[in-house]
């Protein structure tokens, strides 16, 4: 009997899972890429702690936004229970969980001890008084002896969570876009790219100091290669979904046909920023303006990719 297939656009997972997609991958990144630095290439506690509060912010957001869609709210308490990775090891929201329940929970005691010391956090009256409680300082000494295991364990988690956002899109095989290898690749390169934009406008806008130069010259580099990787993959997809399943070249009519995609993304999320950050690298820049236009346009073009993955994901349905 012959089957007639109709091809459709999803329509469950929309603007809002981009967003919790978004805010997942760049908090955790955001997190790993301050604690690293701080280990390895300058002693930062100012970044610490401004990437420590914005990365709960949001992913506290993205985790509520997910949250109140769920259909079942009390069916939360299962992924939060981590012995369900024995029965169920391919269950990625449960994954998910548990690498953004630890990497909060080291993230958050491996910076005590700069807020412990922080003169802005002991001037606050309430956070003040609690920051100089015994037990606080006790635990702060604490978390200085095994400061490096904390900072690692935090960027471990914060990597497998931004790790697992694609994961969790490529678990669709109904859906040809989503369920190939190079998903996972993708955001999490996006991920890394767009915390490093948020990092450079915090030291560009916010702390302001000299002798963060390098800093800043050493973000930009790296993140002029990841914006270079991120263009190899999307070049990888046009190909791939060109000759894949026709579902997937369902989803390649309306990305390669939609301005918002070739303009939006690939034009000013990915290659206005890309030369920016190039011509910054190489020959530098007399202001802060342009750096910090292509950190916004970097960030931007972070949520596009999300967006309009979500947007083009069709699926065969049999009529």
């Amino acid at each position: 009997m012959d089957v007639t297939m109709s091809y459709v656009t999803q329509d469950w997972w929309t603007w809002w899972f981009a967003i919790y997609l978004f805010l997942g991958g760049l908090g955790a990144a955001v997190m790993a890429v301050a604690f690293l630095t701080d280990i390895y290439r300058q002693k930062h506690p100012t970044l610490v702690i401004w990437a420590t509060l914005s990365s709960f912010v949001m992913l506290g957001a993205g985790s509520l936004m997910l949250f109140f869609h769920l259909l079942d709210h009390l069916a939360v308490i299962h992924v939060l229970n981590p012995l369900v990775l024995l029965n169920k090891p391919d269950a990625w929201i449960a994954w998910g969980t548990q690498f953004i329940t630890w990497m909060m929970v080291w993230g958050a005691l491996y910076p005590l001890p700069y807020f412990v010391e922080s003169p802005a956090f002991q001037r606050l009256p309430l956070i003040g008084k609690i920051l100089q409680l015994p037990v606080v300082k006790n635990v702060a000494n604490l978390c200085l002896r095994y400061h490096k295991t904390l900072g690692w364990l935090a960027a471990i988690n914060g990597i497998g969570v931004a790790v697992y956002t694609g994961l969790l899109v490529q678990s669709f095989p109904a859906v040809g876009l989503w369920h190939n290898p190079g998903v996972p690749v993708l955001f999490t390169v996006s991920a890394f790219s767009t915390a490093l934009a948020y990092l450079l406008l915090v030291l560009n806008i916010f702390v302001k100091r000299p002798e963060d130069q390098a800093l800043r010259s050493f973000y930009e580099r790296s993140d002029v290669i990841l914006i270079a990787a991120e263009l190899v993959i999307i070049f990888s997809f046009f190909k791939y979904l060109q000759v894949g399943q026709v579902s997937a070249h369902k989803s390649f009519e309306l990305l390669w046909n939609d301005l918002g995609w070739l303009i939006g993304f690939i034009g000013f999320g990915l290659l206005v920023p890309f030369f920016l950050e190039l011509k910054g690298v190489i020959r530098g820049w007399t202001s802060h303006a342009p750096i910090v236009f292509a950190s916004v346009l970097v960030l931007m073009g972070g949520y596009l990719l999300r967006h309009y993955f979500m947007y083009a994901g069709v699926y065969a349905h049999p009529w």
